[in-house]
């Protein structure tokens, strides 16, 4: 990649902004002043602007806990969305929800620039499980465990068969295999539950980190990108 194209995606600056910045002098490759913004960087080659050290990884995975109130959505002109909550750096890399939330929904949102990862998580036949908490209206039943084990008739479609775990009267644990819209949400209605509440707490082999408050993010460690990778296959 060439020095003005890594230090653009950064978010140091914009194209001409950081070709200024290179020609000024301010910019060293392992440990050489390079005066060329065309200039062909090494594979992990050390990188200093105006001698602190720049983190030149381009790719990115985090999770979001995401609040309610906020759309999962690049953009949009009417309501803020979970791009708003990352900080710069993350949007100019190119940080894309995996998958979605509805608008009131809570709990964890991965973002990522691996465009084959977000793919192979969302994909139904991975069959990567996503684990929600939900308090309803009205109380649980066995009734209503055995009909998420058997597949529940939404009318545009048949979800799959699902696991309720009631954790009390109105509250039930509901792991489910797919992403439709408004999906689980529709799964507790044709039960007659009206949900009240819904709170994503996992997906896959990843638990949002309870350190986390509402709209806060981190980076997935080394060790948690390479347990997301083993779950979907990708090598």
């Amino acid at each position: 990649m060439r020095l003005d194209a890594l230090l653009a995606r950064l978010g140091v600056g914009t194209r001409s902004e950081v070709q200024r910045l290179i020609r000024s002098g301010a910019v060293a490759v392992a440990g050489e002043t390079v005066r060329d913004p065309g200039r062909a960087l090494p594979p992990e080659a050390p990188v200093t602007v105006r001698g602190q050290a720049l983190d030149t990884r381009t790719g990115r995975t985090v999770m979001l806990h995401k609040p309610a109130g906020v759309l999962t959505a690049a953009r949009d002109a009417r309501a803020g969305t979970v791009m708003d909550l990352l900080p710069p750096l993350y949007r100019s890399l190119g940080c894309m929800p995996v998958g979605r939330l509805d608008k009131d929904t809570t709990g964890l949102l991965l973002l990522t620039t691996d465009g084959e990862l977000a793919h192979r998580l969302i994909s139904p036949k991975r069959e990567i499980e996503k684990v929600y908490l939900a308090t309803t209206d009205t109380a649980f039943t066995d009734a209503d465990v055995t009909a998420f084990g058997a597949g529940l008739a939404l009318g545009d479609f048949v979800a799959k068969p699902a696991r309720l775990d009631i954790v009390d009267a109105h509250t039930a644990r509901v792991t489910v295999t797919e992403g439709k819209y408004h999906q689980v949400r529709r799964m507790l209605a044709a039960c007659g539950h009206e949900t009240l509440t819904l709170h994503r707490e996992r997906v896959g082999p990843l638990a949002l980190d309870p350190a986390l408050g509402p709209g806060q993010m981190r980076e997935l460690t080394g060790e948690e990108c390479n347990a997301l990778r083993e779950a979907v296959d990708q090598t």
